[in-house]
């Protein structure tokens, strides 16, 4: 019933490391961790961490978006070997871009970006559904009266395709939190309705 830290690392040293989300690859074993760099005009950054014991040590930091983004939210797909982030693009409108990076060593490489929703798109929250092998993107669609919408995706390789988006909540809504049901085999979406 208790719990044994090891020593703090720092992963970014460059300014402040803000918007911070994080998934798993259980393949390599290793910690995706990617965040805003503000040392670094507040571009998309990833680092990937290797878990030793109470130790955590760290690759380089690698630039996945270079216009600005926020608002991130990773998972790890299985079916792709892919960790893959969600996230909003500041550069390009605020629209909502999805990004599949394979992680070699203390590395990802990543594949082109994919946009989700052109408008401005706020509170991602992702889950992945194991059994149709789909990650599943929650969203408030700026564009659309701030409704609550959803958004399937397939990456197969280095490519991501979608399909049609689907409003669940025709209200103003927000803070999502998205899960998996591995049970129920359905999608749970908690979030914020301000209508």
């Amino acid at each position: 019933s208790s719990i044994t830290f090891g020593t703090p690392v720092v992963f970014n040293n460059t300014g402040a490391a803000s918007v911070i989300s994080t998934t798993y690859d259980p393949v390599a074993n290793k910690l995706v961790i990617a965040y805003q760099d503000g040392g670094n005009s507040y571009y998309g950054t990833v680092v990937v961490g290797t878990v030793s014991g109470d130790s955590i040590t760290f690759g380089t930091p690698e630039v996945f978006n270079n216009t600005g983004s926020a608002g991130y939210s990773s998972i790890y797909d299985p079916a792709s070997s892919k960790a893959v982030i969600a996230y909003r693009d500041t550069g390009n409108s605020s629209a909502g871009t999805l990004i599949a990076g394979a992680v070699s060593g203390n590395s990802i490489t990543f594949g082109a970006p994919v946009v989700f929703n052109i408008g401005n798109t706020q509170h991602i929250s992702t889950t992945y559904d194991p059994v149709a092998n789909k990650v599943v993107i929650t969203y408030t669609d700026y564009g659309n009266s701030q409704y609550g919408t959803a958004i399937v995706g397939t990456v197969s390789g280095n490519a991501i395709t979608f399909r049609s988006p689907e409003v669940f909540n025709s209200s103003i809504t927000s803070l999502f939190l998205t899960a998996y049901d591995l049970v129920a085999n359905k999608v749970v979406i908690v979030y914020q309705d301000r209508g």
